[in-house]
């Protein structure tokens, strides 16, 4: 039986509508994410990936079998669509840079086994 609330929506409304609005939070999130990585704002970049991984947790939470009507159905393909496109793009942009974190610290661990090795006591 599905039930009414004061706004004249059902329970089943609110929880589809409370669902897009979850992958609307996360699509502002990715944006802003994806305008970090162009600055390269790895800080600003890790703090809203943190803000995302909490939205996302939330909604994989909530989500037991939330049926959509097929209007809001396509609106959360889209918004899936446009958050895969985001991630897409900060993994392109984030990807040299975390190979050139690892280069790094292959580098120093790779300096220090030298030192230790040549290390005359």
């Amino acid at each position: 039986m599905i039930e009414h609330n004061p706004n004249n929506r059902t329970t089943d409304d609110m929880n589809g509508a409370q669902t897009i609005a979850a992958y609307e939070g996360i699509l502002a999130i990715t944006d802003k994410m994806l305008q970090a990585a162009r600055a390269s704002d790895w800080d600003k970049l890790i703090a809203l990936e943190q803000e995302c991984k909490r939205i996302t947790n939330r909604l994989i939470g909530q989500q037991t079998q939330v049926k959509l009507d097929e209007p809001l159905q396509k609106k959360k393909i889209t918004l899936i669509q446009q958050i895969l496109a985001h991630d897409a793009e900060i993994r392109a942009l984030t990807e040299p840079w975390m190979m050139h974190l690892q280069n790094l610290l292959s580098n120093s661990h790779h300096k220090q086994k030298l030192n230790q090795a040549y290390q005359t006591d």
